[in-house]
């Protein structure tokens, strides 16, 4: 019977600490704010260390957080991402847990997931600014995974996930990519469409790209006038000049 008594006090002891917060375990808050003075000047491996130590004692979301963005810094994706799950768990409100989530994921080349965590990042935030952001950091990764995707050869998946990317967030090199695969499948009008938002919307690529497709869904359609002109105003990107010049030189 002592026994049994026994386990139920450790039992709860440990509910209790693992319940408290920052504001109440000086010891655990100490690690934490040592923690967070080591990832500043630097020493990420000594600032997980303090991380750590804190966590022993308590379960508070700050800490999970962190040491999720000190994982990061240190490229353990894996590490960074249960850190980030933890931060959410404890508390489901807190929304640059997601953003942090997201973000590790990206790294780690997990760009469904990474889209996921943005998306909700985009739901809790409560900051204009921020739900921007978490719209162009969803783009950013469905494009990603929309890429990935037209390697293996998935055109449609890849489209889907491409007018995915765009629905919230006008990001250009979504456009881009929507311009190449509508080229490479000869839907030449969708092709110039996508072409032109991504030069109107332009913000990470440069105005060879789109203007490349554009001369390219003009030569499928053997409007060979604009063909050139596109391809000429496409050279002067030293991106692209030589795709250009080549395109030239084949239809002269």
């Amino acid at each position: 019977m002592k026994r049994l008594f026994l386990s139920i006090f450790l039992l709860i002891l440990t509910i209790s600490l693992n319940a408290q917060s920052l504001e109440d375990n000086q010891e655990a808050a100490k690690l934490y704010n040592e923690g967070n003075k080591l990832s500043k000047s630097g020493n990420y491996l000594g600032a997980v260390d303090k991380y750590n130590e804190a966590l022993k004692s308590i379960k508070d979301y700050r800490v999970f957080y962190q040491k999720g963005v000190t994982l990061k810094k240190l490229n353990k994706y894996s590490e960074a991402e249960e850190a980030f799950l933890k931060c959410a768990e404890a508390n489901p409100k807190f929304d640059l847990a997601y953003n942090g989530l997201g973000g590790a994921y990206f790294a780690d080349g997990k760009y469904l997931e990474a889209a996921d965590a943005f998306k909700k990042f985009e739901q809790l935030t409560q900051k204009a600014k921020l739900k921007s952001q978490a719209k162009e950091y969803r783009a950013r990764a469905l494009t990603k995974l929309a890429s990935d995707v037209k390697a293996d050869g998935k055109y449609d998946k890849a489209v889907e996930h491409l007018k995915d990317a765009v629905n919230d967030f006008k990001f250009d090199a979504a456009y881009l990519l929507l311009a190449e695969i509508y080229v490479e499948t000869q839907k030449y009008q969708d092709a110039l469409a996508a072409a032109d938002n991504a030069l109107n919307s332009r913000k990470t690529i440069t105005k060879g790209g789109p203007l490349y497709y554009k001369g390219k869904a003009f030569k499928g359609m053997e409007d060979i006038a604009k063909a050139k002109e596109a391809f000429n105003a496409g050279k002067a990107d030293p991106k692209y000049k030589g795709l250009c010049e080549y395109e030239l030189k084949l239809m002269n």
